[in-house]
């Protein structure tokens, strides 16, 4: 039996834990924790924002980096969603170390070991939607596989719970995608939808 639950209590997973780096007009570091975003497109990834310091700086800048939350950074990433950059230098705070990325006006942050760099593609204040071009991406060698891709066991990201506002971690391979419904399709032509 199932029961209606409120819609504010909406279990959509999973949710990735974006930490979003911009700078503001003098070069200062900032960063934000966002969970209401997605990939929409090869290049293109769109985030839900209200206002904050880095909406500020996005209209400033036009650039931004998204790098993912894992087991080792849960704690910073936490940090950068319950303190306001208007009161204080979280990255600062926080022992965070930042480079320049050498292809957007934004910040990488080090202890994170996948960040996309981001132009701002459409920024709409009023709907609170950000639409970002990723021009590139960066992996810490310890995340990549030798065949050089990103490593998910190796990487341990985190998703958030909004449900009961909890940090949960990403699990182990199940299946194979493309492969997996091929045991109930028992087709040999793969892609004859």
């Amino acid at each position: 039996m199932s029961v209606q639950i409120d819609t504010n209590n909406s279990v959509i997973m999973p949710e990735a834990v974006f930490i979003i780096g911009t700078y503001d007009e003098n070069g200062v570091p900032n960063a934000m924790n966002a969970a209401w975003g997605t990939q929409t497109d090869f290049n293109e990834i769109v985030i839900s924002l209200s206002k904050h310091k880095t909406t500020d700086n996005l209209e400033k800048t036009g650039a931004f980096t998204v790098a993912f939350g894992t087991v080792d950074t849960v704690t910073i990433c936490d940090y950068f969603g319950v303190e306001s950059g208007n009161k204080v230098n979280k990255i600062e705070k926080a022992g965070c170390h930042v480079r320049k990325s050498e292809l957007v006006n934004a910040p990488i942050i080090e202890e994170f070991p996948l960040t996309l760099e981001c132009k701002v593609k459409s920024w709409k204040p009023e709907e609170g939607i950000l639409v970002g071009e990723i021009v590139a991406e960066q992996a810490d060698d310890s995340i990549m596989t030798a065949d050089g891709h990103v490593d998910l066991d190796k990487m341990k990201p985190i998703i958030y719970d909004s449900a009961i506002h909890a940090y949960r971690s990403v699990g182990p391979v199940i299946a194979t995608a493309f492969e997996e419904g091929f045991k109930i399709k028992k087709s040999v032509d793969k892609w004859d939808n």
